[in-house]
């Protein structure tokens, strides 16, 4: 059971709740491995929630 002051969190629609991932370009480096490239989710800036208020602006677009 919750407890009453406690809020829900909403997830990102648009990432989900995985808001930073690693995409490998296919370039090799010295040592064998691949270079990566970190971007995070450009609708919660990487923190995988939204606001109630970011998330009524982000549903009338």
């Amino acid at each position: 059971m919750m407890p009453e002051g406690a809020t829900r969190t909403r997830l990102c629609r648009d990432c989900d709740g995985f808001p930073i991932v690693a995409i490998t370009t296919g370039r090799p480096t010295t040592d064998g491995s691949r270079h990566t490239a970190t971007v995070a989710c450009r609708t919660c800036d990487g923190t995988g929630t939204v606001h109630p208020a970011h998330a009524r602006q982000v549903s009338r677009v």
